[in-house]
């Protein structure tokens, strides 16, 4: 128990910012970042006696920040529709408001630009808004995104080139709305 304690330390030390930037990369909210960084760890640290040791610490602990961000986002959603349908909350916005977009490592004159951006990248398919997030933004080689997702390494370069296009497309859009309003 004390080694698993100590192992689980370690991993906590070395991938918690990893967990915490791949959760604000999907939510674009630190606070719900760490909730997930919080929700990530605890599964780990449960399920660290059955790992199985087929891929590093690494990819197991992206596979399940990925997961936790995604089941987050699938329950926030849920929530908002639950509320257009009645249900009551002492803070409306908390159901209003899609993404307060608090990404500290963007500088305050950039931050509609990258607000657009996020919400174009929230448009993707799921599958797609991962490789993206983790090509582009993580830096991750395809082979890398291939065993995280459990996808064949054509798969992925087939969601990254699709991901592109669709951004592309969406992107010009967006951006021709943003030049007009200003």
């Amino acid at each position: 128990m004390i080694e698993n304690q100590s192992h689980f330390e370690k991993l906590y030390r070395e991938y918690h910012l990893l967990v915490f930037n791949v959760a604000l990369n999907y939510v674009q909210n630190t606070e719900d970042a760490e909730e997930i960084t919080q929700d990530v760890f605890v599964k780990v640290y449960h399920s660290l006696e059955t790992f199985n040791q087929k891929s590093s610490h690494k990819t197991w602990i992206y596979r399940i920040a990925i997961n936790q961000s995604l089941d987050f986002i699938k329950k926030k959603n849920s929530q908002k529709r639950f509320f257009i349908f009645g249900k009551k909350s002492q803070n409306e916005q908390e159901y209003l408001n899609t993404s307060n977009f608090e990404h500290p490592g963007i500088l305050m004159e950039k931050q509609e630009e990258a607000k657009i951006l996020f919400e174009v990248i929230n448009t993707l398919t799921e599958n797609q808004k991962t490789v993206f997030l983790l090509s582009k933004l993580d830096g991750l080689s395809n082979p890398e995104i291939a065993e995280i997702m459990q996808l064949s390494l054509s798969s992925v370069e087939s969601l990254v080139f699709r991901a592109k296009a669709s951004l592309q497309e969406k992107l010009a859009e967006k951006f021709t709305e943003y030049r007009k309003k200003k």
